[in-house]
């Protein structure tokens, strides 16, 4: 496996033309998955897709979906995601009554199960249960909308979160989400991220694949060093 093989890149539909939403979904087969962000103004302070839309985009997207859902009560509703074919179902650490048996029970549908977690919250209680979840995500920005600034703050909680899955043996997936762009991309990827969701800087460009491109190489050379 290259170092590039290592790297996923998967392109938020945030930053996407809603109303072209099967043109822009056919910009990103270079993408590893898509990432779509579920909100339901109550978790965060903004509204996006429902499971009939994410339905239709999993009918029509080239990629698998990555979905991220910010959303309260996930012990009710994530399992339905996970049964519409998602291939990844991220819930959030903060809305999970009992996320361990959450993660089991999407990995039962057979969708990869993700945990995220905000930037104030702590990931040291997930060291125990690493092997539960297939993904960890890092949020680089308060969840509920795009287009906000990386927070190199939470460098460190990646850092700790690598050092510890290194050491187990872990091989979790670690995620994040916010700001990611060929500025941002190598200090998440130094700080052990594998797994990058980006916005703007993938849909914004002229061309999207070769956006997804250079995102992954500057990812692949910050692992080299």
């Amino acid at each position: 496996m290259t170092d590039a093989d290592a790297i996923r890149i998967n392109p938020s539909i945030l930053a996407a033309d809603f109303v072209n939403m099967q043109a822009e979904l056919g910009r990103i087969r270079a993408a590893d998955f898509v990432h779509v962000d579920v909100m339901d103004n109550h978790f965060v302070p903004n509204l996006t897709f429902g499971p009939q839309m994410v339905e239709r985009i999993q009918a029509t997207s080239p990629v698998p979906l990555d979905v991220h859902l910010m959303i309260s009560d996930v012990d009710r509703w994530a399992p339905g995601y996970a049964e519409l074919g998602a291939a990844s179902v991220t819930f959030h650490l903060e809305a999970a009554t009992d996320p361990v048996r959450l993660a089991r029970r999407l990995r039962g549908i057979g969708a990869r199960a993700g945990v995220a977690v905000k930037p104030a919250t702590a990931v040291d209680g997930l060291f125990d249960v690493l092997d539960e979840f297939d993904q960890i995500l890092v949020m680089t920005v308060e969840p509920g909308f795009g287009g906000q600034s990386f927070m190199a703050d939470q460098m460190p909680k990646l850092r700790r979160l690598s050092d510890e899955a290194r050491r187990r043996g872990s091989q979790v997936w670690l995620q994040v989400d916010g700001g990611i762009s060929e500025a941002t991309i190598a200090q998440a990827a130094e700080a052990g991220a594998d797994t990058f969701v980006a916005g703007s800087a993938v849909f914004g460009a002229d061309d999207p694949d070769a956006a997804i491109a250079s995102l992954r190489s500057g990812a692949a050379a910050a692992h080299r060093h």
